[in-house]
């Protein structure tokens, strides 16, 4: 492994960050795009009916594979994880098969005034997932292995090609959406998937002519000095070749790695239960259409939007997160006989997660209450204004907050906890997600599209209460205490009070008269708050900036 996964784990996040914020900005304009071309019930078509089947695909088949195999990578026997990881394929062949009835014969179809294209759609889906599984390997020992940029690479390839077919035939259909998301939809994940391949194709061809390079200056009596890669960082990569990613046949062993396969079926029985807590809103509006697909597109754009936080930056860190934990602790040992600097050094970092985090989740919580109108404006116009898309938008502000906190420490509590550890968290699971789905059935009910999100509110905050009476009882022990210190400091807290009582104000006196005015005062109040935070956690930004200008030395 390499010699400091933390500052590994970083790198990955800040590039995942990059490319979120850069997707997110291109999936902002293409739905603005979409707005004025596509009626909102294609809308709601695309962006929860079919997107819901590949979220369900993708979780249940590939999920719980990537958690087990990215836990502990350098003690693995890695011909045996391909073969584990290969079974994605014939999983996610049969998964098709089950909720590709159900989503044709089952659930309501859309009428031909929404689309005509709704089958097209559904198998277009089932086509695309079963091709990603069979990147699933590449995908893996790039993940494993850190070839951070190379995941940038061919995540922002996948993007553009979907953007570009998806809006090129709606720019001359508009009325075949379905259909132009179907096309980009096989074609986007066609060339990712070749793309992965072709890269490690040649990475592997060019490692080996550097391998007898090397060889002929040692025979030579002269120094080789290795070639870093162009994408990837390497160190002690296991294949020479692509054929060694496909399943192979090992002599005297078992075909796969037991323990490997336990924790993976453990994954898999709590991300079934997590896809429900994850897409429950989706689920319910899908399984007892409480929403007509035209509210569920305007719930989509205003999901969308409210979430972007979560999307493009809890996310990436969540993921690196996990890497990073997985890897810094055991799960088959207490905490208290591990390594003391490992295990000092997570606290720490988890301590500065939350801190940050949670004072991020203000900020948005904060601003969005009095600006989620004007946003929602200039995105898509008076029709989103109209009806409840600025309540639905401020109550997601509520969420993200739950989300910053929910993420770190769920990832944590999953990073660490042993095999029955999960099992036992997996019944806990199951109770939420009955609970959820209940209540977010009564509370669309009573309060349409945010009854929605006020469930996943109670639904996240059972799940941190949860995950921090793990954190506790796992260190009650120890002298380390990660939740210690987590509330972002007092003037911190008063500058946000009054900036929220600032920008109301504004929101109500200033904006009916003045949009330009109300945004002014805001961007005001936002500047001073950033100052404000910048001051408290001056040691933490400090920290930071030391930490750029050494990568920057070291990288000139």
């Amino acid at each position: 492994m390499p010699p400091n996964i933390l500052s590994s784990s970083l790198q990955n996040a800040s590039f995942n960050i990059i490319f979120q914020i850069g997707f997110r900005i291109l999936t902002f304009l293409l739905n603005a795009f979409v707005l004025r071309h596509v009626s909102q019930a294609a809308v709601g078509v695309m962006n929860v009916r079919l997107l819901l089947l590949e979220s369900t695909l993708l979780f249940l088949s590939r999920e719980a594979f990537r958690r087990a195999c990215l836990s502990k990578t350098s003690e693995h026997y890695w011909p045996k994880v391909i073969n584990l990881v290969w079974l994605t394929v014939p999983l996610c062949q049969l998964l098709c098969l089950i909720f590709g009835y159900i989503w044709l014969s089952v659930l309501s179809v859309p009428s031909t005034n929404i689309t005509e294209h709704y089958t097209i759609g559904v198998w277009s889906i089932a086509i695309s997932c079963i091709i990603e599984m069979c990147c699933e390997p590449v995908y893996l020992m790039a993940e494993a292995f850190l070839f951070v940029r190379l995941k940038v690479v061919m995540q922002t390839l996948l993007v553009l090609v979907r953007t570009i077919a998806f809006t090129s035939i709606v720019l001359y259909q508009p009325k075949a959406a379905v259909l132009a998301f179907s096309v980009a939809q096989i074609l986007s994940i066609t060339v990712y998937t070749v793309g992965y391949y072709v890269y490690f194709h040649f990475f592997m061809k060019n490692r080996l002519l550097e391998r007898a390079q090397m060889e002929l200056e040692k025979s030579k009596g002269r120094p080789y000095q290795r070639k870093d890669s162009i994408i990837g960082t390497v160190y002690d990569f296991p294949f020479n070749s692509v054929v060694e990613f496909l399943p192979s046949r090992i002599e005297d062993e078992t075909a796969f790695d037991y323990n490997l396969a336990l924790l993976t079926w453990s994954f898999f029985k709590q991300g079934i239960l997590k896809q429900i807590l994850t897409e429950g809103e989706r689920y319910v509006m899908t399984l007892f259409s409480v929403l007509s697909f035209g509210e569920q597109g305007i719930y989509d754009v205003v999901n969308n939007l409210g979430s972007m936080a979560a999307r493009f930056l809890f996310r990436p860190i969540e993921e690196s997160a996990y890497f990073y934990f997985s890897q810094m602790i055991r799960r088959d040992l207490p905490i208290t006989e591990q390594d003391s600097k490992q295990v000092g050094e997570c606290v720490l970092v988890l301590q500065r997660l939350l801190r940050c985090l949670l004072a991020l989740g203000l900020v948005i919580l904060v601003f969005g209450l009095a600006y989620s109108r004007l946003l929602l404006l200039l995105y898509g116009g008076a029709g989103l204004i109209a009806g409840t898309g600025p309540l639905l938008l401020r109550t997601h502000c509520l969420s993200v907050l739950l989300l910053a906190l929910n993420g770190i420490t769920e990832c944590y509590a999953l990073a660490s906890m042993d095999t029955k550890q999960l099992d036992r968290y997996n019944y806990v699971m199951v109770w939420l997600s009955i609970g959820f789905l209940c209540i977010s059935w009564i509370l669309t009910k009573l309060f349409g599209g945010v009854g929605f999100i006020l469930a996943n509110c109670c639904n996240m905050a059972a799940r941190i209460t949860h995950s921090i009476h793990y954190i506790r009882d796992q260190f009650k022990d120890t002298a380390f205490n990660p939740l210690k210190d987590i509330i972002p400091h007092r003037l911190y807290c008063i500058t946000l009070v009054i900036s929220g009582v600032v920008t109301q104000f504004s929101e109500i006196f200033v904006s009916p008269y003045s949009l330009l005015a109300h945004f002014l005062i805001g961007a005001v109040c936002f500047l001073i708050t950033i100052v404000v935070w910048t001051y408290g956690e001056r040691k933490l930004v400090q920290l930071g900036i030391e930490k750029w200008k050494q990568r920057s030395s070291k990288s000139q």
